[in-house]
């Protein structure tokens, strides 16, 4: 099996701009990534603030997504609802769009129990001809895809990898002993255990804060794949950066510094709230100083 891809991935922002999706901003972004080693984009996730999106703003960025990257990195569709029905529909959507994989989160508030979960997903993967990443984040949903039930996807073929941000390295080691790690992958979805996941046998990061320092955590990831752990060290630079784009809620710090490199203004929709006045020029303030050492 060859994977969507390896190294990092981004959970990129929508920008927006009175409220209306900033679609210039967001093909600035993407060429912003691309010419930073992103090794995918993922669009229509968490950080995309894809619950306060509409079916005709989802679709339309997906369309441009795909259009922007040209082929160039692998584009990856968020269509994972807590709808069966609708995350075949807008998964068949991504397909013909021509996405190279859709990611799909666990149905949250209606929840499901393990049994439900296989029903979902292989429902889903039955119905378009593409890879599937599971995207397990139980302090988001309410609930867990349990290793067992992972194991019993992996067998789907068109079933290929997980975004783990379960935040238990405990919970990665079981999953990666139980699974044919040659069929099946793991991408982390915490930028903080990113080279722990890694040394575990993980294949990269889904990243919140590789919106802005993609290029610094793609190196750390080839330079610790070719035996190079002083790359560790390299990482702990950047945690300041890791920190300050986790005072708040994913995505209201990071979209401080988005906007800051010129990716929309700094909005979001309600029910999130922007950060105040202050917090903001120190989230600023961490990313300059970082840009700023990476130079000396």
């Amino acid at each position: 099996m060859n994977p969507i891809f390896e190294g990092i991935g981004v959970a990129m922002t929508t920008p927006f701009n009175n409220n209306e999706v900033d679609y210039d901003a967001f093909k600035r972004h993407i060429e912003y990534l691309i010419e930073n080693d992103t090794q995918a984009l993922i669009i229509n996730g968490t950080t995309g603030e894809s619950p306060t999106l509409s079916s005709d703003e989802i679709r339309q960025l997906i369309e441009v997504g795909i259009e922007t990257a040209a082929g160039r990195v692998p584009v990856i569709a968020g269509t994972g609802t807590n709808s069966t029905m609708n995350s075949i529909e807008l998964s068949k959507f991504a397909m013909d769009a021509g996405a190279d994989g859709v990611m799909l989160i666990t149905p949250y508030y209606n929840k499901a129990n393990q049994k439900g979960l296989v029903a979902h997903f292989n429902a889903i993967a039955d119905a378009i001809d593409i890879p599937v990443i599971l995207y397990n984040v139980p302090g988001r949903t309410g609930m867990t895809i349990e290793p067992e039930t992972v194991l019993e996807l992996s067998r789907h073929p068109n079933i290929v990898a997980l975004k783990d941000a379960v935040g238990d390295l405990n919970y990665t080691i079981k999953v990666l002993n139980m699974i044919d790690q040659d069929e099946f992958i793991l991408y982390s979805g915490n930028d903080d255990n990113f080279t722990d996941f890694i040394q575990l046998g993980g294949k990269g990061l889904i990243s919140v804060v590789g919106n802005v320092i993609p290029g610094e955590l793609q190196n750390v990831y080839e330079r610790m794949t070719s035996g190079d752990y002083t790359a560790k060290h390299t990482f702990t630079s950047l945690m300041p950066v890791i920190d300050a784009v986790q005072v708040d809620v994913n995505p209201i710090p990071i979209k401080v510094l988005t906007s800051e490199l010129g990716f929309g203004n700094y909005e979001l929709r309600l029910p999130l709230l922007s950060v105040e006045s202050e917090t903001r020029q120190d989230i600023v303030k961490v990313y300059e100083d970082f840009k700023e050492g990476s130079k000396v």
